[in-house]
């Protein structure tokens, strides 16, 4: 076979030569196969790549909006979201089954339901990141810190820190883990609430993945705490930039060593408050703050000290 049968064939290649546009150079014939359009009389390569080579798109039944077929991967389920579920009682035209088709359905569903786990691990594993899950929706977490959180518990349980501690703490502890790394300002007090388990649990899960696996954790920091306590409390704009800039002069000072950063934090928010003549309480900056009257009230005599 010499070369010029072979590509007198061309079964590979879907040659398109209707009507479109001329050639904008030479306004020759344009024709199009997989590949690319391109000119007949001149040779210029109009386009490539002319058929879509991407995902499919599909639109779920009930659904407004097209989505891509199959969910995308993710951290946050035992199988990266690679799981089939069995549907209700209906065939895919949305008829109900009846009889013996119907009896059967359930037993596949049944026993679809037995082989989820493939072992004692990965069945610890789903129900870890189930509380995660439920745990970050409850806390607002974005899905990022999330993913985090998921596969922190799962670092922890490839590392064997699981065996002879609760599952619901490290799951805890996994999401208070990654707040920690990414800044955010939550206290083993708020997460705590949260979880199945005491909040001591919670505490000792959390230093034992701190040293067991190193997380890029630092000190926790007043300034972290303005924002969301500023939000809560209906401060103005004004008021936040005040108390941060205290916080930085406190930091800065050294004066915030061993202290309850939420606690600090509300002291600088009370003492901006002041300063602007916003109608702030200690009570009200306590209360948001989780501490004591007398706790905020110490606080601002620090930071008097410190401003003066």
């Amino acid at each position: 076979m010499t070369m010029s049968e072979i590509y007198d064939r061309d079964f590979d290649e879907d040659v398109q030569c209707g009507p479109t546009d001329p050639c904008p150079e030479c306004g020759g014939q344009v024709r199009t196969n997989t590949a690319e359009t391109v000119c007949d009389d001149c040779g210029l390569i109009i386009g490539e790549q002319a058929i879509d080579r991407g995902p499919e798109w599909h639109v779920d039944e009930g659904a407004d909006t097209a989505k891509r077929t199959g969910a995308a991967l993710t951290p946050a389920r035992h199988d990266r979201g690679l799981s089939t579920e069995i549907g209700t009682h209906q065939d895919a035209n949305g008829n109900t089954l009846y009889g013996e088709t119907r009896r059967r359905l359930s037993r596949l569903r049944r026993e679809h339901a037995r082989s989820r786990w493939r072992s004692k691990q990965e069945r610890n594993l789903g129900h870890g990141l189930t509380e995660i899950r439920r745990i970050a929706s409850a806390l607002g977490l974005s899905d990022s810190v999330r993913d985090q959180a998921c596969q922190l518990f799962r670092t922890a349980q490839d590392q064997h820190l699981l065996p002879g501690r609760s599952i619901e703490a490290m799951a805890a502890a996994s999401v208070y883990g990654a707040c920690r790394c990414n800044g955010q300002s939550w206290l083993i007090a708020d997460v705590a609430p949260m979880a199945q388990v005491g909040q001591e649990r919670v505490a000792n899960a959390y230093r034992v993945l701190n040293e067991e696996l190193g997380l890029p954790t630092s000190p926790i920091q007043p300034t972290q705490f303005v924002p969301r306590l500023a939000s809560e409390l209906g401060c103005t704009d004004a008021v936040r930039r005040r108390a941060e800039q205290l916080a930085e002069q406190a930091i800065d000072a050294g004066v915030t060593t061993g202290v309850h950063p939420a606690g600090f934090a509300a002291g600088c928010l009370y003492l901006a408050a002041c300063a602007h003549d916003a109608p702030l309480t200690q009570a009200d900056a306590a209360a948001v703050a989780d501490v004591t009257v007398e706790t905020v009230r110490s606080h601002r005599d620090r930071l008097l000290s410190v401003v003066e």
